[in-house]
């Protein structure tokens, strides 16, 4: 169960990581909002199939009120996170957006203690310091808000958090769902949703201006929807939220790292910009992973422990 656990939320963290790039590069051709709706739409489509093959949406008939309710709420919180993040977009750089995006894990973390009683252990509270530290230290050079830009920062930073909190409510209704509807039934309902109410706001005019290149780059955001959520709601099901999350913060490291790899080979150099990592951020680097890589191994560490006690 751990080791799928951990499979399931790299898988994730590897998705997520490259999401940012995909959804600069789409700020060219395409609207937040009518992206988001055909990210949506193909994930709808694809899921519909896959649980209908796989006999279960009859899941949905057990639903009580208050589990509809709770659906309800959750999509409306997932479509506020697609587009204010991809919105934050027009005022930070994907690797600072990421970076403010991190008070996501600690959210849900902590939203583990408050609404599921499960226990942090002073080693763990330790892990989450060390986390902090870490992004703080490899995020440095991003952190200079001075200057003209001081009023446009600002309010990406804003929408970021507005973003990073409307994602952790949808993470902790999934959590409680899971009793009574799969992962992968909860997002097929918030797809299915988010395609209804979404499209009164839409511009369907941008994908008859969309050539190849853009179609190809809103495909992988779409795809990347399905497996990035779909691993993501799998890893809730065999980890604790604290352990979740703290692979999250794993995530600005490899958008970090992919941006890098990208301008080192010169892809898209009008639209994707290097970004300064000093000693100072790769000290961070090292805090974070080693940070993760304690909490991870804490658990197998005590299990190994009690089997030979």
């Amino acid at each position: 169960m751990l080791r799928l656990g951990l499979l399931f939320v790299a898988v994730a963290v590897f998705f997520w990581g490259m999401l940012p790039i995909a959804l600069k590069l789409s700020g060219d051709f395409i609207d937040p909002v009518t992206l988001t709706w055909f990210r949506f739409l193909v994930a709808l489509i694809v899921s519909v199939l896959v649980q209908w093959l796989a006999g279960s949406l009859r899941q949905f008939a057990a639903l009580r009120g208050g589990d509809w309710w709770r659906l309800l709420a959750a999509g409306i919180l997932l479509m506020a996170n697609y587009v204010s993040f991809v919105f934050s977009l027009d005022f930070l750089a994907p690797g600072v957006a990421q970076l403010n995006f991190q008070t996501a894990p600690f959210f849900l973390a902590f939203g583990g203690v408050l609404f599921f009683g499960e226990r942090l252990k002073p080693v763990q509270l330790a892990c989450f310091a060390g986390l902090a530290l870490g992004m703080l230290l490899f995020f440095h050079p991003q952190l200079d808000f001075s200057g003209h830009a001081d009023k446009q920062v600002m309010l990406g930073v804003l929408v970021v958090q507005f973003s990073a909190a409307s994602w952790t409510s949808y993470a902790l209704l999934q959590k409680a769902l899971i009793g009574r509807l799969s992962p992968a039934n909860v997002l097929l309902f918030i797809y299915g949703l988010g395609v209804v109410l979404m499209a009164p706001f839409c511009d369907f005019g941008h994908f008859n201006t969309m050539d190849k290149g853009d179609w190809l780059v809103a495909g992988f955001c779409a795809i990347n929807t399905l497996v990035a959520y779909g691993c993501f709601g799998q890893s809730m099901k065999y980890w604790p939220t604290a352990q979740v999350s703290a692979m999250l913060a794993l995530t600005p490291v490899v958008s970090f790292s992919l941006t890098a790899l990208v301008v080192a080979l010169g892809w898209w150099p009008e639209v994707i910009k290097g970004d300064s990592i000093d000693g100072l951020s790769l000290m961070g680097m090292l805090l974070i992973i080693l940070s993760v890589m304690t909490l991870q191994l804490l658990p197998l560490w005590q299990k190994r422990r009690q089997v030979t006690a």
